[in-house]
């Protein structure tokens, strides 16, 4: 069969809806998706020859893909204290993990020490509290770090908890050449999410040089610098974006380690891309593809070497599309999310637990999470394929056509000074503003939907329990200890340690991370680290920060308004449907009315259909409902809109009425007969829903 036999076969079947509006789809890309892909659209292109493990390496870093090795299996630990997150680390070690995702603390992330004035509240928040080269040592004993990849969240500088690791590996007696993973360095992503940096922009790159410079000559596998998109990518920027922004970060982490004295070639192996996967299948797979030959195309146009345009590619399941209500379809979200992250190539790979937006994860949660990866690993058997989605024309245009925008986007930012200048302006944060502004547009109208939130909702389902955590005596407690270890300290070494560490805070060069190193191994603590490295320095950067969303957000707002209101007055807000006619004269609008009422959390009592205005008049009254519906047909409304109203009036005046349908024709002359609201397919559900629980006296 020809494509146009084809065509005509649709069109056929499309009974006169045109052919380009209802088999086209516009992404917020930019890009229109065709319905079917054909031999001609592959060899379009620029990359269709290429091989797994050659360049421009869009088909994987490795000729043998994940057969010699599989992607790394991490898992964000959700644990405060050094003790609870060994615990659980060497749980998930034994059950599948092979590397492991640290994130610390916002203390820690700052470069502050529990003890300090101001840290109180920041200790143990998001993250895990590290302070001493003891607590580094009881989080990670019984932890082999030769075997296991240790990828470290440490905010704009991981100067001092470096120092604090490569210590306890010389400790150990661990070959620090063995040492794998990535110390997360990322000023530009902690800007974007934050907004400021406890140091300035040059302290953050002179401390990226001072640790890169020193792996690349003693811990060559152990990385020191992250491109993270997540802040874009969960303020809810596009596929394009977040390659753009993320291309452009790396030349300027580049830039800047050029001008301190790195060279791409050391540079390049040493710095990881972080991206994050939402559910557009087909999208994600083919970010993840064009990121490697962007990466490429970057590295070669710096003079890079072949094996310095390979990227090393992390990635994370999205935040933006979690949800509160039905928390469990998050489990399938994130099932599309992994597989695409693994068909699309990444090296290590965090799939984030199912209740990670309502709680901190627990046993159960973190276990499923982790299985996800095994089942596509062991039953899957996806490490046995190479690049699985390779050679598929719609993937391999859609990665093209990806790559190509963002390079022209990229362009755009080095025109605007590059990626901290454009930030600085604020202009890369307003780009994002606008399509999540489209997004969440799309999801209040319901064109784009939100299973479980803004469709499909269970007014019924019992919520996940939420334990009260309270920080403040862990707080107290970690105060307490880094002061006890600085009283049991050799004071005059210390003092020795922190002025000889100080004195070389001028360097950018491997010796100022060798002083770190010997002030952590002779007691100093990372916030000790932190103020001597940054003694000379200036006020932190700061910028305007993106506003991080999810997509269900205002619904559940919503919806929390109406369990409130629910638990308040001991009943929940209550629509009746005054059904109309026989079954099939109701019942499309009926199932759409309870639906479309359920998305706020209100309960809803149907009704069969009443032969009379006044049966359905005095089934709606005895009902006891906040509001009733009407639901019937355009045809058969205007006599039975009129009287229904003007009965329901006549017994509770205030009575909230509201129609299912729109009728553009008669919509003017039903609202004088007293209906309040319209509901239909192209009105905006957030804003009717917010509207009629308002009327029912629901506070925001």
């Amino acid at each position: 069969m020809s494509y146009d036999d084809w065509k005509a076969l649709v069109e056929v079947e499309l009974k006169g809806a045109p052919f380009d509006k209802k088999m086209f789809t516009r992404t917020y890309e930019g890009i229109t998706l065709k319905p079917i892909y054909r031999r001609e659209d592959g060899e379009k292109v620029a990359h269709r020859a290429s091989l797994p493990g050659f360049a421009p390496f869009v088909r994987g870093t490795r000729a043998s893909g994940y057969v010699g090795q599989p992607w790394a299996v991490s898992q964000e630990i959700a644990a405060s204290s050094p003790e609870a997150f060994n615990e659980t680390a060497r749980h998930g070690l034994e059950r599948g993990l092979t590397a492991l995702n640290i994130a610390l603390d916002q203390a820690g992330r700052n470069g502050a020490d529990p003890d300090w004035p101001g840290a109180g509240e920041h200790v143990g928040r998001a993250g895990l509290s590290i302070a001493t080269l003891d607590d580094l040592d009881r989080a990670l004993r019984g932890i082999n770090l030769e075997a296991v990849p240790l990828f470290i969240r440490s905010g704009a500088s991981g100067l001092s908890v470096g120092a604090l690791l490569v210590a306890l590996a010389q400790q150990r007696g661990v070959a620090l050449g063995k040492l794998r993973g990535c110390v997360e360095i990322s000023p530009l992503g902690i800007l974007a999410h934050e907004g400021a940096l406890p140091q300035s922009l040059d302290e953050a790159y002179r401390e990226m040089a001072a640790f890169t410079a020193w792996a690349a000559r003693q811990a060559p596998q152990l990385q020191t610098i992250c491109v993270h998109t997540r802040a874009w990518h969960e303020a809810g920027c596009t596929a394009v974006q977040e390659l753009a922004f993320g291309l452009a970060t790396a030349l300027e982490y580049f830039r800047e380690m050029n001008e301190r004295g790195l060279d791409v070639e050391t540079v390049a192996p040493r710095m990881r891309m972080a991206l994050t996967v939402g559910s557009q299948f087909f999208m994600e797979i083919a970010k993840l593809r064009a990121v490697r030959l962007l990466w490429a195309r970057l590295v070669a146009a710096l003079d890079g070497s072949v094996a310095a345009q390979r990227a090393s590619l992390h990635v994370r399941t999205s935040l933006f599309n979690k949800t509160v209500y039905d928390p469990y379809v998050n489990l399938l979200r994130t099932a599309v999310e992994s597989f695409a992250s693994v068909l699309g190539g990444c090296d290590s790979l965090q799939v984030g637990a199912f209740d990670e937006v309502v709680r901190a994860p627990d046993e159960f949660s973190q276990r499923v999470a982790r299985n996800q990866q095994l089942l596509l690993r062991e039953e899957c058997h996806l490490t046995q394929v190479i690049d699985p989605a390779g050679g598929s024309w719609f993937v391999e245009t859609l990665t093209d056509e990806l790559a190509r925008r963002a390079w022209a986007l990229f362009q755009e930012i080095e025109k605007r000074g590059g990626m901290a200048r454009a930030m600085q302006a604020g202009w890369p944060q307003a780009e994002v503003a606008k399509v999540a502004s489209e997004r969440l547009k799309n999801v209040a109208q319901r064109r784009d939907s939100v299973i479980g939130t803004n469709v499909y909702a269970n007014v019924t389902e019992q919520p996940l329990e939420v334990p009260v955590v309270d920080l403040a005596p862990f707080q107290k407690r970690r105060a307490e200890q880094v002061a006890a270890a600085r009283t049991e300290a050799d004071v005059a070494q210390h003092k020795a340690v922190l002025e000889r560490l100080s004195g070389i805070v001028g360097k950018a060069d491997a010796a100022l991370f060798e002083a770190c190193v010997d002030a952590a191994m002779r007691g100093a603590t990372l916030g000790e680290i932190t103020r001597a490295v940054r003694i000379q320095d200036q006020a932190g950067a700061t910028v305007k920060p993106v506003t991080l969303w999810r997509a269900a957000g205002p619904f559940e707002k919503l919806r929390q308004a109406v369990e409130a209101q629910t638990e308040k007055t001991g009943h929940r807000p209550t629509i009746f449907l005054a059904n109309m006619g026989p079954l099939k004269q109701h019942k499309a609008r009926a199932d759409f009315a309870r639906g479309f009422f359920e998305v706020a959390g209100f309960a809803v009592i149907g009704s069969p259909g009443a032969k009379t205005v006044a049966d359905a008049a005095a089934a709606a009254l005895q009902s006891g409902a906040s509001a009733v519906c009407i639901c019937s047909t355009d045809d058969t409304y205007p006599e039975i809109v009129p009287p229904l109203v003007k009965a329901l009036r006549a017994q509770k005046p205030d009575l909230l009425v509201i129609l299912a349908g729109y009728p553009t024709a008669q919509v003017e002359a039903h609202q004088a007969a007293g209906v309040n609201e319209f509901i239909h397919l192209r009105a905006n559900a957030l804003e009717v829903l917010t509207q009629i629980a308002a009327q029912l006296g629901v506070q925001p």
